[in-house]
């Protein structure tokens, strides 16, 4: 059997650094791209890799190369044969010259374009670059770190009233067995001499009165171990954990009424999904709620979120305030940055739609540090956006965005989450 030692200083991904350096160059190009490609995909079918396509034009760079050669005709400024407009025929090229009559492809990844293939790490981090949770706050200062005491095992050392009996008591027969073992066998040997001489007619009164001694001398050894000392003492030990200052819960409400047709749904759904993965992937430590409504609204878990089939008639204000109740019984504003998105088709009853402008201006956004609404129609906007666009006026922490087709999801996304860039500089 032979052993191959690869000693080259470059391993098998010695191409990463040039790769890497391709992605930053051509990066608005990629983005472009990926843009086009989101919308084409399925649903559930956001976390995979991608290809992209680039356009040969767009890779071009200028070189140094052989000139046509022979005569050519230039016109330059001042010339008094030609003037603004006329039309003059291209030079014909020499063989070998790149003259070529062959045209190029108008569809499909023609031979013009390059075409490679991005990671699932690369597409997701090109994905959501340059993208925040805006109004994201420290609910402390930065030098106020909150702690909080946990159990951290047992030490030797502490206070009186952190003594762990039990441990204690554990260490002290533990010490005793093994400082006694050792007598403790030899005391067991002589008992057992001298009750075998006992029984004996032999006379053997001073073999017996010198086996007393030493079996005495043994018990008061072993009586000299002391019960407990010092040393078995465990004190029950405690240390302070930090805890976040800033923790952060999106609420994602989705409207499953029979209004909303399968097509819209899959739009609101492909919505969502690149909510969560954004906020999976860019936060450590995010809550996310999500609610279902048609008359009634459920919070529900992520399965049944995005596949459960139950639909009904529409009260929007239903969700919102079971957003609300959510919220005063798990997330204080005091702990916590709250989110809301909500999708819907903007159909609601008349009289509702006022609840839920209510709801939003004197519950949810006062504890919110931001809110966003995705109507997803090609028609007119309905009862609920006109509600909402009085919210918007005196809330700018409230955003307001229309969804006509699969392609404005993506943009409206970036929209909706981009970097405040004047706040970080």
């Amino acid at each position: 059997m032979a052993n191959f030692i690869d000693r080259r200083l470059n391993g098998k991904n010695k191409s990463m650094v040039n790769r890497q350096r391709f992605l930053r160059r051509y990066k608005s190009q990629i983005k472009k791209s990926l843009s086009d490609a989101i919308n084409k995909r399925g649903v559930t079918d956001v976390s995979s890799g991608e290809n992209i396509i680039i356009p040969k034009k767009d890779l071009s760079e200028p070189f140094f190369h052989q000139g046509d050669g022979g005569n050519r005709n230039r016109v330059l400024p001042g010339n008094d044969q030609f003037t603004t407009g006329d039309h003059l025929p291209r030079p014909k090229g020499q063989q070998g010259q790149g003259g070529g009559e062959g045209e190029a492809s108008d569809s499909g990844e023609g031979d013009d374009d390059f075409v490679f293939s991005i990671s699932k790490e690369e597409y997701l981090n090109l994905l959501f670059e340059d993208l925040e949770l805006p109004n994201l706050e420290k609910k402390q200062l930065d030098k106020l770190i909150e702690y909080k005491t946990v159990r951290t095992g047992y030490c030797a050392d502490g206070v009186p009233s952190n003594i762990d009996i039990v441990k204690s008591l554990q260490g002290s027969i533990a010490r005793r067995i093994a400082m006694t073992a050792c007598k403790r066998r030899e005391l067991k040997k002589l008992k057992e001499r001298l009750t075998q001489l006992e029984q004996d007619n032999v006379d053997n009164i001073s073999e017996i009165k010198d086996l007393n001694k030493q079996i005495k001398a043994l018990e008061i050894k072993i009586a000299k171990v002391p019960f407990i000392d010092t040393f078995d003492l465990r004190f029950r030990n405690y240390a302070k954990q930090a805890v976040p200052t800033s923790k952060a819960v999106m609420f994602c409400l989705m409207d499953v009424s029979g209004s909303m047709d399968q097509a819209t749904k899959d739009i609101a759904k492909r919505f969502y999904i690149l909510l969560y993965l954004f906020l999976t992937r860019t936060y450590k430590a995010i809550d996310v709620v999500y609610i279902r409504h048609h008359t009634q609204a459920k919070e529900v878990d992520e399965q049944e979120f995005f596949y459960s089939q139950e639909t009904g008639g529409t009260i929007a204000s239903s969700a919102l305030e079971l957003m609300a109740k959510i919220i005063d019984e798990r997330y204080h504003t005091s702990d916590w940055n709250i989110y809301g998105a909500q999708a819907s088709d903007g159909d609601n009853w008349a009289d509702d739609s006022p609840r839920c402008g209510e709801l939003l201006n004197n519950k949810i956004l006062p504890q919110s540090r931001y809110f966003s609404y995705i109507e997803i129609t090609q028609r007119a906007h309905q009862t609920l956006w006109h509600q909402y666009t009085k919210v918007a006026e005196s809330n700018a922490h409230f955003a307001m965005r229309h969804i006509k087709s699969v392609d404005d999801i993506y943009p409206v996304f970036r929209d909706l989450f981009k970097k405040n860039t004047s706040q970080a500089a």
